[in-house]
C-alpha cells in the first residue's frame, strides 16, 4: 500500500507562516473597522482657529493655550430637557468629548460638570495631562483643570465653596454670606509654575456658576486672595478665569465684572433677584417636588430657565444681607477689571460684526460697552440658546495680555435643532479656547 503525504518540516513551518498571516490579516482587518466604528463615534465639528497676532509673538514670556467646556454631566441629562438630540446615552456622547478635549491641543483644559471621572481621567492621562478635580458638597459631577505634564506643575490649590463666604463683616452669620440661594457651587484655583522657570507661571480659576452677580464677585476677590497669598514671584503671575458662568454679555453679572456701569435694564434684573430661596430659609413654603430636586441638584436644577424665575422664595429683607447694587460694584472694583479673550480678540477681526458670528450681531450691545463680540453661542439647546461660558483674564502689574488666535465659533446653522448632536458635539455647551501670550515679569 502507498504511504500518504507526509509534510516535511519546512512544508509544517510554511503551513503555519500562511495560518499566522491569515489570522494577522483578519486582526488587521477588525482593527481597521473597530477604528472606523470609533472614528465615527468620536465624529465632531472641526474648529477653524484666527490668527490674530499680525506679528509673531516674542520668544520671551509666557505663552498660553486654554480652553473651557462644560462638558454636560450626564446625571443631568434628562430628555425632557433635550427632546430633538440624537445622543443622550453617555456611550453616544463620551467619543466626542474626548475627542473636542483633545482636538485643541491645549496647555490648559478647564472643563465643568464632569462626571464619570473613572473614564475621563484615563484619556487625560494619555494624552499627556495631570489634573486637579473638585466637586461641591453632595454634587455628582464637579469642575477639572487638567494641565500639561511637561508644561507646567501645580504647586498650590484652593477650593472656594460660594455658600461659605461672607460678602459683610457685621451681622449674624446668614447676613455676612448675604446669599439668595444655597448652590453647593464651588471655585477650583491652582497655581501653575511654567517648567524650566523659577519665576513664571500662571494662576488658574474654573467655575459653574450661579446667575447671580454675588458669586462672580466673590470669584474675582478670591483669585486676587489666593494669587497675593503665595510667594513673592507668583503675585506677579497673570489669572485666567475660565468656566460656565450662567449670565449672558447683556447682564449685570458681566457689567459688573467688566467694569461698565449698570444700565436701567440691568438695575430691574436685579431688583428682581432680591429674593431669599428655601435653601436659605427654611420657613420659606416650598413646593414639595421642586424642593427635592433643588436640594439634589444646587442650582443645575433651575439653571436652564430662560426667565431664571426663582420660585420656593421669599422677597430679601435688609437682614438677609443680600448686597446692594452700590456694593456689588465696591466688590468688583477690589479687584480690577478683568478682559474677555473673546470679546478682546474678536474686536481685532476686520468684518467680524457682519459675520453672523458674534453676540452683537443678534443682540444690540451699545458700542462703547464691552460684550457685543463675544461668540454668538456657547450654548445652543431646542429649549434655550444663549452665551455663558467665557476666558477671562485679569492681569499681572505691567503685564497686559495679548490674545493671539481664537478658536473660530460655530454658526448656529451648524447646531441644527440643538445640541448635543452627533458629527457636531457631544454637550450642550460649545468649547472656546484661546491662545494668549503676557511679557516677562519684570
Amino acid at each position: 500500500m502507498a504511504k500518504g503525504y507526509q509534510p516535511t518540516p519546512e512544508d509544517l513551518a510554511k503551513a503555519e507562516q500562511r495560518r499566522l498571516k491569515r489570522e494577522q490579516a483578519k486582526a488587521n482587518a477588525a482593527q481597521a473597522s473597530a477604528k472606523v466604528v470609533e472614528d465615527e463615534r468620536a465624529r465632531i465639528l472641526p474648529r477653524e482657529w484666527v490668527d490674530l497676532s499680525p506679528e509673531s509673538v516674542p520668544a520671551d514670556g509666557q505663552k498660553v493655550r486654554v480652553m473651557t467646556w462644560n462638558l454636560l454631566a450626564q446625571t443631568l441629562v434628562r430628555r425632557e430637557l433635550f427632546p430633538t438630540s440624537d445622543c443622550l446615552k453617555a456611550s453616544q456622547r463620551e467619543h466626542m468629548l474626548y475627542r473636542e478635549i483633545a482636538s485643541h491641543n491645549a496647555d490648559i483644559c478647564c472643563l465643568q460638570e464632569v462626571d464619570r471621572t473613572e473614564k475621563l481621567f484615563p484619556e487625560l492621562e494619555k494624552a499627556g495631562y495631570a489634573w486637579v478635580y473638585a466637586a461641591g458638597p453632595r454634587k455628582k459631577h464637579g469642575c477639572l483643570i487638567a494641565f500639561r505634564k511637561d508644561a507646567y506643575q501645580c504647586t498650590r490649590q484652593r477650593v472656594i465653596t460660594y455658600d461659605d463666604q461672607e460678602v459683610r463683616e457685621e451681622g449674624e452669620q446668614r447676613a455676612r454670606r448675604g446669599s439668595s440661594f444655597r448652590t453647593k457651587n464651588i471655585g477650583s484655583l491652582v497655581a501653575l509654575q511654567k517648567l524650566g522657570t523659577e519665576d513664571d507661571g500662571v494662576i488658574v480659576a474654573t467655575t459653574h456658576l450661579f446667575w447671580h452677580p454675588a458669586q462672580a464677585a466673590v470669584l474675582l476677590r478670591e483669585v486676587t486672595k489666593f494669587r497675593n497669598d503665595g510667594p513673592e514671584s507668583q503675585r506677579r503671575w497673570p489669572s485666567i478665569i475660565a468656566g460656565d458662568f450662567n449670565f449672558g454679555p447683556d447682564d449685570p453679572a458681566y457689567a459688573l465684572l467688566m467694569g461698565d456701569a449698570l444700565l436701567p435694564e440691568q438695575k430691574k434684573r436685579l431688583d428682581s433677584s432680591y429674593v431669599v430661596h428655601a435653601t436659605i430659609d427654611p420657613t420659606v413654603a416650598t413646593d414639595g417636588a421642586a424642593q427635592a430636586e433643588e436640594e439634589e441638584e444646587g442650582a443645575e436644577a433651575g439653571e436652564n430657565d430662560p426667565d431664571r424665575v426663582i420660585v420656593n422664595a421669599r422677597p430679601a429683607q435688609p437682614s438677609d444681607g443680600l448686597l446692594s447694587d452700590t456694593e456689588l460694584e465696591h466688590l468688583f472694583r477690589q479687584s480690577g477689571r478683568v478682559i474677555s479673550a473673546y470679546d478682546a480678540g474678536q474686536r481685532q477681526v476686520p468684518g467680524i460684526s457682519e459675520s453672523g458670528l458674534t453676540f452683537g450681531s443678534r443682540v444690540s450691545v451699545p458700542q462703547e460697552r464691552r460684550g457685543a463680540f463675544e461668540p454668538i453661542y456657547t450654548s445652543y439647546t431646542h429649549y434655550w440658546q444663549a452665551v455663558l461660558d467665557y476666558i477671562f483674564v485679569l492681569d499681572a502689574p505691567g503685564r497686559d495680555v495679548s490674545v493671539v488666535r481664537l478658536a473660530k465659533p460655530h454658526r448656529k446653522e451648524a447646531f441644527g435643532e440643538g445640541l448635543p448632536k452627533k458629527g457636531v458635539c457631544g454637550s450642550d455647551h460649545i468649547s472656546l479656547a484661546a491662545e494668549l501670550h503676557w511679557p516677562p515679569p519684570q
